[in-house]
């Protein structure tokens, strides 16, 4: 069964706005039981929709990057945000490959041709900028090696008869991860140093490990 959040937000903290704060959590929540989704949150705020820095959204883009949804349920695309807000939320949620389903559409959200076209752009962008980044990581671990920095004495490659699930240094993972490196930039790095792993599998053993920590803590 897919896993879907609901999102509900007006704009201001009139009187008047809680009902419709509250109908789109009704409206939302019927659409979820007709589509056969498990609701694992339902989340409702009052903020500009021009505005990202949202506790509500913030929220949304937590429980996406935790792996723990599927589909996100609006009343519509504006709901999400306005102007580069919307864009830039549109784009955040697409990269995850959540689903984003509105009253709106009945279904699955569409965006006029404008829309895609600037999300097509920022994506495009983005890949350019992430090849950049990857090009600065390897000339600088180039500088580091030959001013004699050894990787290999921080990092082992594992292996083994019979071995099947890969090593990885989790360590590295993490520290990488609190520059706020991108999956695929670590798991750029990492192979740099002879490990052949791919984004997803850094990004499942990344969110483990932050599972593994909030149930001991």
């Amino acid at each position: 069964m897919n896993r879907a959040v609901i999102y509900c937000r007006v704009s201001t903290d009139k009187k008047n706005q809680e009902t419709s704060l509250e109908r789109q959590a009704v409206e939302l929540v019927a659409l979820a039981n007709t589509l056969e989704l498990k609701i694992v949150d339902i989340i409702r705020e009052k903020a500009s929709g021009f505005e990202v820095d949202r506790e509500g959204i913030l929220n949304v883009l937590s429980e996406i990057s935790q792996g723990g949804v599927d589909i996100l349920l609006v009343q519509d695309d504006t709901r999400l945000g306005r102007g580069h807000a919307k864009t830039a939320l549109l784009h955040q949620i697409r990269k995850a490959g959540v689903r984003i389903l509105t009253i709106h559409d009945n279904g699955e959200l569409t965006l006029s041709e404008a829309d895609e076209m600037v999300l097509d752009i920022v994506s495009i962008v983005e890949e350019f900028q992430r090849k950049i980044h990857n090009s600065k990581i390897k000339r600088g671990m180039k500088e580091a090696i030959k001013n004699g920095y050894r990787p290999e004495r921080n990092l082992k490659v594992g292996g083994g008869a019979g071995r099947t699930k890969i090593e990885v240094p989790i360590d590295e993972i993490v520290r990488l991860r609190k520059m706020e490196l991108t999956f695929h930039d670590i798991a750029a790095t990492l192979r740099g140093f002879g490990y052949d792993i791919s984004k997803a599998t850094v990004n499942r053993r990344y969110l483990e490990y932050c599972r593994r920590n909030e149930s001991s803590s």
